[in-house]
């Protein structure tokens, strides 16, 4: 049986007139402890604007990834039972970090293990308290993603004004890499022993570098 590395299966892909599948992971297990509440449950557009919210920042990534991947999973910790009604009204689903205290990385590979398990080999991973990025954005790096593949490239990470920010486009093989790394580990340092198998991507677009870490930072985002 022919075995096709991802440039391959991506031509493939393209020659049979199909996109690559990605899985969506939202990494929301956090305890939001500078912020004073949980992040993922803040409304959104943000309660000071003039304009009524109807969502949050939890729905609004599920409802920005949705039109872009097969599957959608919110890695949520000691918040899962807050989180449930939202992930579950939108068609997402829900994978809990036993450990959200080892940190944000263990609920990253906690995610991409169930990326692997529900047989998919790319995910788009972003983390919950970001604004939603403009879905122009979503298509540009899913393009660049593609069109790296024969480059090998193994991610791509959008960056404004030098910022790197999110959402994050990884293939198999970065996948791999974090999953092998320690629980003691963060993203940033694998990225960077891996960087010359990522693209980094000027996008114009502010929010994939916003952080929302305080009241003040919300308050001061636009809608």
């Amino acid at each position: 049986m022919l075995v096709l590395g991802r440039a391959g299966w991506v031509c493939y892909l393209r020659l049979m007139g199909r996109s690559l599948s990605f899985c969506g992971v939202i990494l929301a297990a956090g305890e939001s402890s500078r912020m004073g509440r949980d992040k993922a449950l803040l409304p959104w557009p943000p309660e000071s604007s003039a304009a009524s919210f109807a969502e949050t920042f939890l729905s609004a990534a599920i409802r920005l990834f949705v039109p872009y991947v097969d599957i959608v999973l919110v890695v949520a910790g000691k918040n899962a039972e807050a989180l449930t009604p939202i992930v579950y009204a939108r068609g997402a689903s829900l994978v809990v970090n036993p450990d959200p205290d080892r940190g944000q990385f263990t609920s990253l590979q906690v995610g991409l293990h169930e990326v692997l398990n529900r047989g998919r080999d790319a995910a788009m991973i972003t983390l919950v308290d970001r604004p939603p990025v403009k879905a122009e954005t979503i298509q540009f790096l899913i393009d660049q993603f593609e069109h790296g593949a024969a480059k090998a490239t193994w991610a791509v990470v959008p960056e404004y004004q030098g910022k790197h920010g999110h959402p994050i486009l990884a293939g198999r093989e970065m996948i791999e890499a974090f999953l092998r790394a320690p629980a003691t580990a963060n993203a940033r340092e694998i990225e960077h022993a891996h960087q010359d198998k990522i693209a980094y991507v000027p996008v114009d677009d502010p929010f994939v570098a916003s952080n929302v870490d305080t009241p003040e930072e919300y308050a001061a985002l636009p809608s």
